[in-house]
């Protein structure tokens, strides 16, 4: 007898899960509150409602539940009373994945930098890997084309990581804990908690590594159970550290140094190096190997990305910089003259943190989208505004007034969903409208 399954959600990974179910045998059944659309890549075969949940979803057998969507709905109070089993799309991919290693990378900021950089390194070695998740699709879509002999690496959130408590990667690695997704989870208690899934079920012969010059990641790390390594741009006794512009690898009684060449701006992205470094070593690749590959890697899109110079201007793309903290390490990568675009969805924290970089490096914000108004109360009396609207309005304005020397940054430190569909396509749009000028 064939089972029922449901889908909550058909957002990217509610889709890939609901295709993988299809071929598994499942008869499915997807529900979104969205409103109704066509879905190209969704399986014919799977019997979809529009527009709000019904109770139709409980006559399944296991919910599979999209990472956007909250736990504590109606309709999922439901079926845990009706003791339906509710499920993460990671955890019902990798119970129908084979694989050699799992990489699992993780933080608040550098996700993607890290995770596109160690399964490169991973790939560069063993050419049976395939890097998921965040950074791309999500595990469900290659599922079944995984062997005895695949490294998966990928990038989680904070909300995949929440919703699958028994997870439990080959590697972990934690970059950093700031103030982010207060929206979803309520208190940083909460947050970091849904981080500690990462590494918090692994064993010895396992490894978790953690940023060193991360507060909260060092508190927590007490709790790891796995080889515990720690990354830092400054010495360590031992793990792997910045050393006057070498990469040291100090693991158990073998000590590594290599030197490659860093084409990426910002200290943050020393770290994220440090942590791709960490983790490929102790996958079991040569330190030589991750010295080439790190010598040739150029960076993710969207992240402190320069586009192009215009009269002089350097423009940079980061429209991944979604919160405060991004913003800052973004800020610091700059000396000066700098004219920034910021605003979108506010996720609820104050702007202040950014107050004395702004006044020492900014010489003009540029306001987009719903936070406009409270960016300027936070940083007024340091700088100058200017009210545009949306980022073709910014772009515009910036190209009549910027002058030789200045560099402009797209760095909203808010979500992105007010005006555009995600980051990427705020992103792609900036670059767009620069590249036109």
């Amino acid at each position: 007898m064939r089972k029922n399954l449901g889908v909550l959600g058909l957002g990217k990974s509610g889709i890939a899960a609901a295709n993988l179910a299809v071929k598994l045998g499942y008869n499915v059944f997807a529900s979104d509150a969205g409103s109704k659309r066509e879905i190209k890549k969704l399986n014919k075969k799977i019997n979809t409602e529009f527009g709000g949940h019904s109770d139709k979803i409980l006559d399944s057998n296991v919910v599979v539940k999209s990472p956007g969507i909250h736990s504590d709905i109606p309709i999922l109070k439901k079926a845990v009373k009706k003791k339906i089993g509710v499920i993460s799309e990671l955890s019902f991919s990798l119970g129908n994945s084979k694989y050699k290693k799992i990489i699992a990378i993780t933080g608040t900021n550098g996700k993607t930098t890290t995770t596109d950089l160690t399964a490169k390194i991973i790939k560069s070695v063993y050419k049976d890997s395939i890097v998921v998740g965040n950074i791309g699709a999500p595990l469900a879509n290659k599922a079944l084309r995984t062997g005895e002999n695949t490294h998966i690496t990928m990038e989680l959130s904070s909300y995949q990581l929440e919703d699958t408590p028994n997870f439990r990667p080959d590697i972990s690695v934690l970059l950093n804990i700031t103030p982010d997704h207060l929206e979803r989870h309520k208190t940083m208690s909460a947050y970091i908690k849904a981080k500690e899934n990462a590494f918090i079920n692994q064993r010895r012969g396992d490894f978790a590594i953690l940023n060193y010059d991360d507060k909260i990641c060092r508190r927590i790390s007490s709790k790891v159970k796995a080889n515990l390594i720690y990354f830092s741009k400054k010495a360590l006794n031992k793990g792997v550290f910045y050393n006057n512009g070498k990469i040291a690898i100090k693991v158990g009684k073998k000590y590594f140094e290599i030197e490659p060449k860093i084409n990426m701006l910002g200290s943050h992205n020393i770290e994220n190096i440090l942590a791709a470094t960490a983790a490929a070593y102790v996958a079991g690749v040569n330190p030589k190997d991750i010295e080439k590959v790190i010598s040739k890697y150029k960076g993710a899109e969207h992240r402190i990305e320069f586009v192009k110079t215009v009269n002089g201007a350097d423009y940079y793309n980061d429209s991944k910089s979604t919160n405060i903290d991004s913003t800052r390490v973004a800020l610091e990568s700059f000396d000066k003259n700098v004219l920034i675009i910021m605003g979108g969805r506010d996720k609820g924290f104050p702007y202040l943190p950014l107050k004395k970089l702004v006044k020492d490096k900014v010489k003009a914000i540029f306001l987009i989208g719903e936070a406009s108004n409270k960016i300027r109360k936070d940083l007024s009396g340091i700088t100058n505004f200017y009210d545009c609207g949306n980022i073709e309005n910014a772009v515009n304005k910036i190209y009549k007034i910027s002058a030789p020397g200045d560099t402009v940054l797209l760095s909203p430190a808010c979500a992105s969903f007010d005006q555009f569909k995600d980051f990427e396509e705020r992103g792609s749009v900036f670059k767009q409208l620069v590249r036109k000028l």
